[in-house]
């Protein structure tokens, strides 16, 4: 809870669509009409995206990307020349100055065709030095620094610890302000740091001395700005994955390194709220990516099931491998949607997007994945096999095998998806935190369970009756949507205030001991993606029809995503109250007190 907090801003001037949603609250002005962009900033994207596209064509090779584990200086350099290390740097600073949906224009270009260069443009200014130093830098940091890193410096973000992950409170780095207050002396290590390894300059999270807060020890984290020039700076180890294999990522360590106290990035103690608000935005570039890879998948498979033949027919005329891809196209269409609408979003400053970002990010590597898995089995054993090897004995080099192993890592980086939906969810329950939970905290005095009771019955009286008058309103009017589009529309309406019920139910039915029950936190947060990516699909496809009313494929393709997605969201309010939860936690228990050794017996060294 307190880490979902710290990624809290004080106020909002546009709201958010998924915050409204979890309270019952479909807001379809913030979905329709589906955000445009404006032209100059269109023209400005087209323009940028066809000299990126055409530079990566002649001369990136991700094949011998992938074999060498090396992005090759001139491809480096040329892209520096480009400007791709500062997209999203002001034009003040010797940036590009572009627009949120215009850098993931061009991330999603760079993904399509290697996804190591994709990591490695995204990890220096998607959370790299860039965009913390945008938004917290001092004017004096920001002169210095943003002009180098405009002209092809590199920077990395350093959080994670070899025993901290996704818990960032309890990392064991530390910097210690030295006697004079002129510096302060940072010790410790970081692990998987993308970009660390090549890196120029780095955000380096530390914890800094305890501050007090009403007779209490409060930890503090700093963020610290640190040249790979200060002494005391060591690259450990260069850590291999199983795909993404030229990104340079490794152990970093940082002994008694003095770091000037102009170099402490926002104010002490902000560090924590500093890298979650970065990851806010920086999460948004994965959509894109995935959304990249999806349509590359989607281009393979169309080309490959027209030409393999089999049983006398090309293979996408066989009913099975029909249903996969337009399984695939209906995915990648959903992806497509809920990236560029949450882009958009970004670039409305003061907008919340931090349950957007963090949904799109879930939403969109879960079934990117799955649909990379897909164009692999179409493809068959040309599918696993390597592109380099398919080059070898004379056939074109389609490198799905490649994509796949790049593609896995998206549901762990910046966020598991295990965490992205207890980070939904504590957004979810929020409002009802704060009316109710007094009710059930312990230490609470009987004074303060009686206002907070008093302020429960008067909202719930309220808002429980509303949420069923709009289940009730959306079952009777139409969805307003063409091309057989309104029953999805209806159903996400009648949907919305059901799932508001479900969280107020859960609440009631597990009181505090609900942030246990992780199985009907992620069912909640699972109902709530799948109505949102229905919505941006349902809007994207609304905007299509509007532009091109002969061209019904859009309205298909969401009908068929919004099909899938009612299924999930039927079967996931039904196992709200029937399920195995508590005979599959038992057995995994089991599991771990090796009460289940007999199902290991066989294997090597245990016969």
């Amino acid at each position: 809870m307190d880490v979902a907090e710290a990624a809290r801003e004080a106020e909002w001037v546009h709201p958010s669509f998924v915050a409204e949603l979890f309270m019952g609250r479909y807001q379809r002005g913030l979905m329709f009409p589906y955000p445009e962009q404006s032209a100059a900033d269109r023209q400005a994207g087209d323009e940028f995206c066809a000299k990126l596209d055409a530079f990566l064509r002649a001369n990136l090779d991700a094949d011998e990307v992938d074999r060498t584990r090396e992005i090759p200086a001139a491809v480096v350099r040329g892209l520096a020349d480009l400007g791709c290390f500062g997209i999203k740097i002001p034009v003040q600073y010797g940036g590009l100055g572009m627009s949120q949906v215009n850098y993931n224009r061009a991330m999603r270009i760079v993904a399509s065709v290697c996804g190591s260069t994709a990591v490695f443009l995204s990890a220096h200014q998607s959370i790299g030095v860039p965009q913390p130093l945008k938004l917290f830098g001092t004017e004096e940091q920001k002169r210095k620094y943003l002009p180098r890193f405009a002209k092809g410096a590199v920077s990395a973000f350093a959080l994670t610890e070899p025993n901290v992950g996704s818990d960032p409170a309890n990392m064991l780095t530390t910097a210690t302000p030295t006697a004079d207050g002129s510096a302060w002396i940072l010790n410790g290590e970081k692990i998987w740091c993308t970009n660390g390894n090549v890196a120029d300059v780095l955000i380096v999270m530390a914890r800094t001395p305890d501050k007090i807060v009403e007779g209490k020890a409060r930890r503090q984290i700093t963020a610290f700005i640190v040249e790979k020039e200060f002494p005391g700076f060591e690259i450990a180890h260069r850590c291999d994955f199983m795909g993404l294999k030229a990104i340079q990522n490794g152990l970093l360590r940082f002994k008694d390194m003095r770091v000037p106290r102009e170099n402490v990035l926002w104010e002490t103690g902000a560090g924590l709220k500093l890298a979650l608000v970065t990851l806010n935005t920086g999460r948004l570039t994965v959509p894109a990516c995935m959304t990249g890879m999806g349509q590359r998948s989607v281009e393979i498979v169309r080309a490959w099931s027209n030409k393999r033949v089999q049983w006398g027919l090309p293979i996408g005329k066989h009913e099975l491998t029909a249903g996969k891809i337009a399984w695939m196209t209906a995915q990648t269409f959903a992806m497509d949607a809920v990236t560029w609408y949450c882009s958009a979003q970004a670039d409305h400053h003061g907008a919340d997007i931090r349950l957007e970002a963090a949904m799109s990010k879930l939403f969109t590597t879960e079934a990117g994945w799955k649909i990379v898995d897909e164009a692999v089995q179409i493809r068959g054993g040309r599918g696993y096999e390597t592109s380099l090897s398919l080059k070898g004995r004379g056939e074109e080099g389609i490198p799905v095998e490649r994509m796949l192993r790049d593609a896995r890592i998206n549901l762990i980086i910046e966020g598991t998806s295990e965490i992205m939906r207890l980070f939904i969810a504590r957004e979810a329950v929020d409002r009802h935190m704060k009316i109710a939970f007094d009710l059930f905290k312990p230490g609470v005095p009987l004074s303060g369970r009686i206002r907070a009771l008093g302020r429960a019955t008067a909202f719930y009286a309220v808002w429980y009756p509303g949420t069923l008058l709009r289940s009730l309103a959306a079952r009777l009017t139409p969805g307003g949507l063409p091309a057989g589009l309104g029953g999805h529309d209806r159903f996400v309406r009648r949907s919305v205030p059901r799932l508001a019920r479900a969280v107020f139910h859960s609440m009631l039915r597990f009181g505090p001991g609900l942030e246990k029950r992780q199985r009907t936190l992620a069912r909640l947060v699972d109902i709530g993606t799948d109505l949102f990516a229905m919505s941006a699909s349902l809007s994207r496809a609304a905007q299509y029809l509007a532009a091109n009313p002969a061209d019904r494929t859009p309205a298909a393709a969401a009908s068929v995503f919004c099909e899938e997605a009612r299924r999930r969201v039927r079967a996931n309010f039904r196992a709200l109250w029937f399920n195995d939860d508590t005979d599959e936690y038992r057995l995994a228990q089991d599991v771990l007190a090796g009460k289940v050794l007999w199902l290991e017996k066989g294997i090597a060294g245990n016969l």
